[in-house]
């Protein structure tokens, strides 16, 4: 069983996601903290509701980024975990942390990578007039969602989709593939060969 620490900065319905997974034993792991860097964000009052540690770090209180990182860094060696999940986290995690947890941090993004990283992605997914879209579990490299792929879901852009509605529909997907991968990396199936990342037997 994995120990998994979340990173999370908004509602956190992709947290809730991972622990009813967890819940239902579809994944071999358990969750022992979930970190935001906002004060008083959703994500934490779920991890209250499901007795789970809540930490907050809050990036307005310290002077720069490099500090916040560092006091990052020193909370997630301290947790010592197997996996870190970034959901709904907002911010580009730094190299130092990357280092040191190579190949162990894991992120969910609305697109089909390497198609649109980054923000807004559904409003530009519609002004593209892509005819489907999607999601990506992926590995966190130093760039922006530009890490190696884990698994991805599609789903097709209707005509008449907003920028609500195509969310709403890719969010439902983002709830099923997350689950799915961080159960394939605690089985130790998940295999990074340069750019592909095999699933092994």
């Amino acid at each position: 069983m994995i120990n998994i620490v979340v990173l999370a900065s908004g509602r956190g319905s992709n947290l809730q996601a991972i622990i009813d997974a967890i819940e239902r034993k579809e994944i071999d792991g358990r969750i022992t903290a979930v970190i935001s860097d906002v004060q008083g964000a959703l994500a934490l009052e779920r991890a209250q509701m499901h007795g789970l540690q809540p930490v907050t770090i809050s990036y307005k209180e310290f002077s720069s980024k490099a500090e916040y990182e560092h006091k990052l860094l020193k909370t997630l060696e301290e947790l010592k975990p197997d996996l870190i999940c970034l959901a709904g986290y907002m911010r580009i995690v730094g190299a130092e942390i990357i280092k040191k947890f190579h190949n162990k941090i894991i992120n969910i993004h609305p697109s089909l990578l390497p198609s649109f990283p980054g923000l807004h992605v559904q409003k530009k997914a519609l002004e593209y007039g892509v005819k489907f879209s999607g999601c990506s579990v992926h590995f966190v490299d130093e760039g922006v969602d530009s890490g190696p792929i884990i698994i991805q879901a599609v789903v097709p852009v209707l005509d008449n989709d907003t920028k609500e509605t195509l969310s709403s529909r890719i969010l439902e997907q983002e709830h099923k593939i997350y689950p799915k991968a961080i159960q394939l990396f605690a089985k130790g199936k998940l295999k990074i060969e340069g750019r592909q990342v095999k699933w092994q037997n």
